[in-house]
């Protein structure tokens, strides 16, 4: 199935969730299209050429963190994120409607608090003026997908309570309704 990018939201908001949607697939299959390309490419000029290429290691590194930290959006944005629910599951629908608002809210105000400590982070790296040995751009570029990955979940867990506050129905992201029902795979 091919995932569309349009927003259940209405409005401003709608809009903000299919950008945040559009930069999700793109950052992750441009991501891991770059990864597999650089690691073929440096396994043929090791075995063939008899060179490997120098910044192949630094490269898929800064992809590593470039999918993960996207992935966390997506994860969030596709109710794809590990549950505990034993509790929650024994609750009638409308409390557990709260609870998903209050996770949400709690969850996005987490994520935001990371992406504050993650660019004070880069701050720190980028003050130490340290860089690749390989390709000898700064350290502190590669890491601007951390706060980049977290504010983007943090909105993805913040529309996901307004979803809930103002749809009926619960939902676990902005378009993934409570069940346990097999769901169909998404491809991005």
């Amino acid at each position: 199935m091919h995932q569309t990018h349009d927003s259940a939201l209405p409005g401003f908001l709608g809009a903000i969730d299919s950008a945040i949607s559009r930069t999700e697939s793109f950052l992750l299959a441009a991501g891991v299209l770059l990864m597999a390309a650089n690691t073929v490419a440096n396994v043929v000029g090791r075995f063939v050429l008899g060179n490997s290429i120098f910044f192949s290691e630094e490269l898929n590194r800064i992809l590593i963190i470039l999918i993960t930290f996207a992935g966390i959006s997506y994860a969030a944005r596709n109710a794809r994120h590990i549950r505990m629910s034993a509790v929650y599951d024994l609750l009638p629908p409308h409390l557990r409607k709260v609870m998903v608002v209050v996770i949400s809210v709690i969850t996005a105000g987490f994520m935001f608090l990371l992406c504050f400590y993650a660019v004070k982070y880069i701050g720190s790296q980028a003050s130490r003026g340290r860089v690749l040995p390989a390709l000898q751009i700064p350290v502190w570029v590669i890491l601007v997908w951390v706060p980049a990955g977290f504010f983007m979940t943090g909105a993805q867990y913040l529309l996901t309570a307004v979803r809930n506050l103002t749809s009926p129905g619960i939902y676990l992201s902005t378009h993934v309704q409570e069940g346990y029902e097999d769901t169909e795979e998404i491809e991005i």
